[in-house]
């Protein structure tokens, strides 16, 4: 059986993979929970020390629009992200097709599949990973997962519909 679908990516589809990527790690998570602790040492010092406010504040916002300024970098300067993406899943593997240009991953490789609201993310490796974006593949989003669920070990499977 195989499946077929093109993925033009864009901005938002990379941004979202971006931040399910982020803070779905120490990073993020680190930062966040810093954010947090400034500010709430605002709240209960008094006289209330605005650094706290003013440092947390930006802790908190400064990842995720970094991320968005990094998504708009490489949607613009990426080759691959110019043109239209090809996926071809079979029994086999991943096939990504970029005009005579032809990627192929085994199933094998694939070290987790997740889904977030606008995306199947199946990572090849820790910070490497293929974007099907829901809004592309369409009908076809059930027939993915299933692919994906059938050739993937299932401790690595985290897809819903």
């Amino acid at each position: 059986m195989k499946i077929e679908f093109d993925v033009k990516m864009t901005v938002a589809k990379l941004y979202d993979y971006m931040l399910y990527h982020t803070f779905h790690g120490m990073q993020g998570l680190l930062g966040e929970i810093v954010g947090v602790l400034l500010i709430i040492g605002f709240v209960i010092t008094e006289p209330h020390k605005w650094i706290y406010l003013i440092c947390g504040l930006i802790v908190i916002f400064y990842l995720p629009v970094a991320l968005l300024i990094n998504a708009i970098r490489q949607i613009r300067l990426q080759p691959a992200f110019q043109d239209v993406l090809h996926y071809v899943l079979s029994d086999e593997g991943i096939e990504v097709h970029l005009g005579d240009q032809v990627d192929s991953q085994p199933w094998e490789s694939v070290h987790k599949a997740v889904c977030t609201g606008k995306n199947l993310i199946v990572y090849t490796s820790k910070n490497t990973a293929s974007l099907f974006p829901r809004a592309d593949l369409g009908d076809q989003e059930v027939a993915v997962i299933e692919m994906i669920s059938t050739h993937v070990d299932p401790k690595k499977v985290n897809l819903r519909v």
